[in-house]
């Protein structure tokens, strides 16, 4: 098959032959769970965030949700206001600690929590605020501590997509007051599953590590009761490797976002690029536009068609999932439009250029019907 006709991957995970090598000399040590490479990997992220936070890796990014949720003493007869444009996850781990997720609105550019929709959702039982960095695109931070502080509440960051972003000069993960990142393999780093919890709160961490350990950090001493969601060594020291090349892949990211920024901005059928706010560091975890008309589906077809991958992120909002769907739809407005339009084209670090003037192509080819 010729390069001309292979499929463009939406996304496209990144193992070589370092992480390949870190893997198998753990798997030699012996020591694979619980040893010293979570020890660095928990180090060498902290130093990243800055700080002096504390990090605590877990086995998934939605296990450090959880814990950290559980740190902030969060659980039954408490609120948790959360975006339904983001994947379940977020709202998953409210209401597995027992809380009510409620659902606000998003801004329809960055598609990050619209601090007007979080306001008007402040109750008497609301006691945090989980903003998602979607996409990579950090969320209106300042205005949402703002909030959080007037009404007395915490901020729990879901970082999941954002490695390496910032806002303001400040490493996404050290702008609330605890944050969880994902290190799935199509994340901008991973650690082909893993997780980790971020809190300035020396306090709040040891809660967390005995959390992940079945309430112990002394084997056989239980302090308290816990989970077993525990980092592997295996996927810290790939998890290690990866962080050594984030900030290239970042950097390949933005160079990769950009071409594709000046190849479809002022497009003829009204696509709408991604938007980045003034004082934010985009890390494109993806690179999603805006199709409008009724035409994203046509368009994803289109680009099938044309051997170029692409993906919906995400075509059901969470308050229209089973497990949320008593939620009505009421001041959801750009929810459920974004639900309708959104279309994440490849971005990915390991894209030629000659594959970015093929998707800039094929976006181009199309013609709308409507």
């Amino acid at each position: 098959m010729s390069q001309q006709t292979e499929f463009i991957a939406p996304a496209k995970p990144v193992i070589g032959e370092e992480e390949i090598e870190a893997a198998v000399r753990v798997l030699r040590s012996g020591m694979v769970v619980q040893g010293p490479e979570v020890a660095a990997f928990e180090a060498e992220f902290g130093e990243l965030i800055g700080g002096g936070r504390h990090c605590v890796a877990v086995n998934s990014g939605t296990s450090a949700l959880l814990l950290a949720l559980h740190a902030l003493e969060i659980g039954p007869g408490d609120e948790v206001i959360v975006p339904s444009f983001t994947f379940a996850a977020t709202a998953n781990a409210v209401s597995l600690v027992g809380a009510t997720p409620v659902f606000a609105d998003v801004e329809p550019d960055t598609f990050n929590l619209d601090p007007d929709s979080v306001a008007a959702a402040i109750g008497p039982d609301t006691a945090a605020i989980m903003p998602v960095h979607l996409y990579g695109h950090p969320a209106a931070m300042t205005r949402i501590n703002e909030l959080a502080e007037r009404h007395s509440l915490a901020v729990l960051e879901d970082a999941a997509q954002a490695h390496g972003a910032t806002l303001g000069g400040v490493q996404v993960g050290a702008l609330g007051d605890m944050a969880c990142f994902s290190f799935y393999p199509t994340k901008n780093m991973h650690s082909l599953e893993g997780g980790m919890v971020v809190t300035p709160d020396e306090q709040a961490a040891r809660r967390i590590r005995l959390l992940r350990n079945q309430g112990m950090e002394k084997r056989y001493a239980n302090e308290i009761a816990g989970y077993n969601v525990r980092l592997t060594d295996v996927a810290a020291a790939i998890g290690r490797v990866q962080l050594r090349k984030l900030a290239g892949w970042n950097e390949s990211r933005q160079a990769n976002a950009a071409k594709l920024n000046a190849g479809l901005s002022g497009g003829t059928f009204g696509l709408r690029t991604p938007h980045v706010a003034d004082g934010a560091t985009h890390v494109y975890h993806q690179y999603t536009v805006r199709v409008p008309g009724g035409n994203r589906d046509a368009l994803q077809a289109h680009l099938t068609e044309n051997k170029v991958g692409s993906a919906v992120y995400y075509p059901t909002p969470v308050h229209r999932l089973a497990p949320f769907a008593s939620t009505p739809d009421d001041g959801l407005d750009v929810t459920m439009r974004l639900a309708e339009e959104v279309l994440s084209l490849p971005v990915h670090p390991s894209l030629t250029d000659a594959d970015l003037d093929r998707v800039i192509g094929a976006v181009q080819s199309f013609e709308p019907e409507n």
